[in-house]
Order: C-alpha cells, then structure tokens, then sequence
C-alpha cells in the first residue's frame, strides 16, 4: 500500500494527494478492495478513492527457436468471451519475475525456456490499481510435456509465427490490451523481434 511515489520529471507536475486514512471493504481472492480518505491539494476536497489491491502480474512471451509464438487461448470472464493472449499470471510471495515467468509457461502450455529477460514493467491501471505488469522474453522454447492448468483454466496451446502478429492485433484477434503492449516492449527491444513500425 505504501509504495513510494514515482519521480516526477516536471517541477509543475500535480502534488502527492494527502493520505488521511484508509479501510479494507472486500477481499475477492485475487484482489482486495481498499477504501482511501485523501485530500485534493489543489481544491483541499477530502475524497474517498477505492483502490484494486493485487500481487504483480507477469506476461510471458514465449519465442521457439523457429519464430514461432506460443499463444494460448482462453475464456475471459470480463468479456464472456474467448481471447487470444500471451501466458502469464499473478507472482506468487517472494517470487521474482523470471520464475513466475517459467513456472507460469509451464503450467499454461508445457514449455520450458532456454532463457529469460525481463522486457519492461507497467503501471495496468494507475487509476485504480495498486499492483505492476512485468513482462518476460522467453527464447528457445520447447514442448516439454502437458500444461498443468488449476480448476479455473480451459486452455488452448497455439503456436503462431511471431510475423502474424502485427496483422493479429490490426484485425482485432488480439484485443487484450496487456499482451498488446508486451508486444510493443518486444518490437522496441529491436533484433530479431517484429519489424520495425509493425505496432504503429
């Protein structure tokens, strides 16, 4: 809950609101919802902002040495729809990026990594989130054994040439806006990747 405030690069950039108190109103599995009493230092208003807290979340991007990337398919409850998307899942305590990269590849689609780096880290939601988005370059993956999905997973293995994507998201097969942006982190890592302005 006390995370320290990000640097501002503006000097004229808005002030840090004022915390005047806060209360835990639903714990959700997943995520817990947080009441917090703060103070606008521009109007001096007191607000109530509610806030989802989370453990971080991961995105895999999962490359075989032939280019081709190990999608999965699956149900979205949000949506009540099927989406096409990256593995990934939330960071277990103590846990550091890379690992939940690879034990969250491996359960999802039974692949395992030759190696990991870690791409970049966002913000999902500042507005009402409290948790960061890591995502994680796996090369040289490869078909282990079966996925090990949990009670709540029905998931679809698809592998698919890393090329397609850009005309994936373009065409609207690709709408998840997290994965959308692991794919932006890959193109801007350059070699090897998408193709120059395949994301623009």
């Amino acid at each position: 809950m006390d995370r320290p405030a990000v640097l501002l690069v503006n000097p004229n950039a808005p002030a840090p609101w004022p915390h005047r108190g806060s209360q835990f109103m639903l714990d959700c599995r997943v995520f817990r919802v947080r009441k917090d009493i703060v103070v606008n230092p521009r109007t001096q208003g007191v607000h109530e902002m509610y806030v989802l807290e989370q453990p971080d979340w991961v995105n895999v991007i999962p490359l075989t040495d032939d280019q081709q990337v190990v999608l999965i398919q699956q149900w979205r409850h949000g949506t009540r729809s099927v989406h096409l998307e990256t593995p990934g899942g939330l960071m277990d305590g103590g846990e550091d990026p890379l690992t939940c990269a690879r034990r969250e590849l491996r359960e999802e689609t039974g692949y395992e990594p030759r190696e990991l780096t870690l791409l970049g880290t966002v913000h999902p939601n500042p507005a009402i989130q409290s948790n960061r988005q890591h995502y994680v370059l796996a090369r040289g993956c490869r078909l282990v054994g079966s996925p090990s999905q949990d009670h709540a997973e029905d998931i679809r293995v698809v592998p698919t040439p890393l090329a397609d994507v850009p005309e994936l998201i373009r065409r609207g097969a690709i709408t998840h806006g997290i994965v959308i942006t692991g794919f932006y982190f890959l193109q801007l890592r350059g070699a090897n990747t998408l193709p120059a302005g395949s994301l623009d």
